[in-house]
């Protein structure tokens, strides 16, 4: 089942569809409009599926379901989807998400995260797998997997550079992110150790891999104002002034360099911080540039939703996501992490329209 159907909840609905191992069973929402429509409608498909959705949690999970992909916010209520993610596996789910940033390392998660999980793990029998986009495949697997292509290597360098005009959560990129406010604004996702909170667990997750040790992660913060006011398709007005632009970088440091390094170049208008690094065609994109002997940099721009760019790096993730659910449905209860679960073929799903 899926639990949500906001930007990545949409996705969800449509993964699950068109996956040949998996049928779905139902559809929880929290926004009371949407309590009674049909699942292809709410996802956006043209068709119905045959299931509606409901806001009945108590039964959705009294029913058992085997899977569940949770994709209801927790950037702003942590604790409420923690809650829910272990309502779930205490059910005896396999839970799938992407919402909950300090369990994407759970090795190095904060005990308060990783403990309840457990404790569900053992008394339900369920599993759970976190992982996204970036946090994600684009700073996990994927630049592991590019590493491996190197004679030698003297760093990896994940990106995300993104138009965030295109990202259809005005409360996130203007709130949390700070685009429109004043310099003086303190963003949330800019707050010192939030960037670490949100990405460390990534870089651990490299080094871990690499066989490297991470001595220390540091973090930068570059903000930039628009030079003019902007006016954006989803978002409405940006004045000139105010914060247009943000560069951020979370690096692992090893053997007192920065080598295992995460950046965001994140933008509400091309016009500002032309000299950043830009995506191949001005709408977002996510690079992996592996330093060394051969130098080997990878771009991925995914598109959905009429050509969207945010909404083909939310499909991405539940691709990463639901495929995943066959192999942890066979694998033993547990709290797994993107090293222990492979990537996934797109078996049987060559040709196959959705749902």
């Amino acid at each position: 089942m899926v639990w949500g159907t906001g930007n990545v909840g949409r996705a969800a609905i449509r993964a699950v569809a068109a996956h040949p191992g998996l049928e779905l069973a139902a559809v929880l929402v929290s926004d009371p409009a949407k309590v009674g429509r049909d699942a292809g409608a709410l996802a956006g498909l043209g068709h119905d599926l045959g299931v509606t959705a409901t806001d009945d949690v108590g039964a959705v999970l009294g029913a058992r379901p085997r899977a569940v992909v949770y994709a209801a916010s927790g950037d702003v209520r942590p604790d409420g989807a923690l809650e829910d993610v272990v309502r779930a596996v205490a059910a005896g789910a396999v839970v799938v998400t992407p919402s909950l940033y300090p369990l994407y390392d759970p090795r190095n998660a904060p005990p308060e995260f990783r403990d309840p999980v457990l404790a569900a793990v053992a008394g339900g029998g369920g599993s759970l797998f976190a992982s996204g986009v970036d946090p994600g495949w684009g700073n996990d697997v994927l630049p592991l997997l590019v590493s491996g292509l190197g004679t030698t290597v003297d760093a990896i360098r994940c990106q995300e550079i993104f138009d965030y005009s295109t990202y259809e959560q005005e409360f996130s990129v203007r709130e949390l992110i700070g685009m429109g406010k004043p310099l003086s604004y303190e963003p949330p996702m800019l707050f010192p150790s939030v960037p670490t909170m949100v990405w460390g667990g990534q870089i651990r997750l490299m080094a871990r891999a690499l066989g490297a040790e991470v001595e220390e992660i540091r973090e930068t913060v570059e903000r930039l104002t628009l030079a003019s006011t902007v006016k954006t398709r989803t978002m409405g007005v940006f004045e000139a002034g105010t914060q247009g632009a943000v560069r951020f970088e979370v690096q692992g440091i090893v053997g007192g360099e920065p080598r295992i390094v995460i950046e965001h170049v994140t933008r509400i208008h091309p016009s500002c911080a032309p000299d950043w690094p830009v995506p191949p065609d001005g709408a977002g994109a996510h690079r992996v540039i592996v330093e060394g002997r051969p130098r080997i940099e990878v771009t991925v721009a995914a598109t959905d939703e009429d050509e969207n760019r945010a909404a083909g790096g939310n499909a991405t993730a539940v691709g990463r996501l639901v495929g995943a659910i066959d192999w942890l449905v066979a694998a033993e209860p547990g709290l797994y992490d993107a090293l222990d679960v492979p990537i996934r073929p797109a078996v049987g799903k060559l040709g196959r329209s959705t749902g």
